[in-house]
């Protein structure tokens, strides 16, 4: 199960306020958010449903197109991680969300079951000269629980934002999402200090089997970047979770294989498979409409904000 279809991602979506739905059966399962826009409303299935055939896939969206009806929503969204199902959404109707798939098309997993020495091995020369060798730095990397620590990682974030001009998620979202996941170890926070100065951070999900690398942030100065934290925090987290008998490690997202250098993903991309992992391609985000009219109507105005 795909931890942003768990019990723990389920917490928290309800301590946003939101109407969470669960169905399923031994061939089958989803959680849905019922999310509400300008005008128009979503049931969505983050990397989900999840099905062991076409067939029980069929059976999830039945009753996705039951419950959407019952809560007049607009369209329904999935983003079903089996790409064996690619030929059933073409073949139903479904329309693919090229502009603004909500969660990573592709991503890169790290393979955890071989040993430890291996999965360094595999990691290009520059990540693992930078985890054998940052405590020699005066690095330190530091797992917290504590969900008021959540306030180092936003520190940083919002020094990223200013020096980009990303958007990151509220303090409020980040804040409730350290709130419900950090406590239990649903989630981990992740920073790294040097002369007790936090210089990076970065949250990970720990689902069953598999740690999710979610959400990152650095000081971008000349004088932290040359520490290469960020380097040692994730290698760190592979480690550890290796350590502690996961399955998978997923660096969450990386650009499509041949994109072009000027990707807006190529930076993070390259700093992601610097770790040895396989690319891995999951179905993206489909949408199938339930009140037409307004579903149309709502990706004129989507196609409108873009331009």
């Amino acid at each position: 199960m795909n931890f942003l279809q768990s019990p723990a991602w389920e917490a928290f979506q309800l301590s946003l306020g939101r109407e969470v739905f669960r169905d399923g059966t031994a061939d089958w399962s989803y959680l849905a958010i019922l999310e509400q826009g300008r005008g128009n409303s979503r049931l969505f299935c983050p990397y989900g449903p999840e099905a062991t055939s076409p067939e029980a896939f069929d059976q999830a969206i039945t009753s996705l197109k039951e419950l959407a009806k019952q809560h007049s929503a607009t369209f329904i969204r999935v983003e079903p991680t089996n790409s064996s199902l690619l030929p059933y959404l073409k073949s139903h109707g479904w329309k693919k969300v090229d502009y603004q798939s909500l969660n990573p098309e592709h991503t890169s997993l790290i393979d955890l079951s071989e040993s430890e020495e291996t999965i360094i091995a595999r990691m290009d020369q520059p990540a693992r000269n930078i985890y054998r060798n940052y405590a020699k730095k005066g690095v330190t990397v530091h797992q917290s629980h504590s969900p008021e620590d959540i306030d180092i990682f936003l520190t940083l974030i919002h020094q990223v934002a200013e020096r980009t001009g990303m958007r990151p998620h509220s303090d409020d979202y980040f804040r409730k999402q350290a709130a419900a996941l950090l406590p239990d170890e649903s989630a981990t926070l992740w920073y790294a200090t040097k002369d007790d100065r936090p210089i990076a951070a970065a949250i990970t999900y720990n689902g069953d089997d598999t740690r999710y690398y979610a959400h990152a942030a650095a000081d971008l100065s000349p004088e932290a970047r040359k520490l290469n934290a960020a380097t040692a925090i994730v290698a760190e987290a592979i480690v550890d979770a290796k350590r502690r008998g996961l399955k998978t490690f997923d660096l969450y997202g990386i650009a499509p294989d041949g994109s072009p250098a000027d990707h807006p993903w190529s930076g993070f991309t390259k700093f992601k498979r610097s770790f040895g992992g396989q690319d891995v391609n999951f179905c993206g985000s489909w949408d199938l409409p339930v009140n037409r009219p307004a579903y149309y109507l709502y990706r004129l105005y989507q196609k409108l904000i873009r331009k």
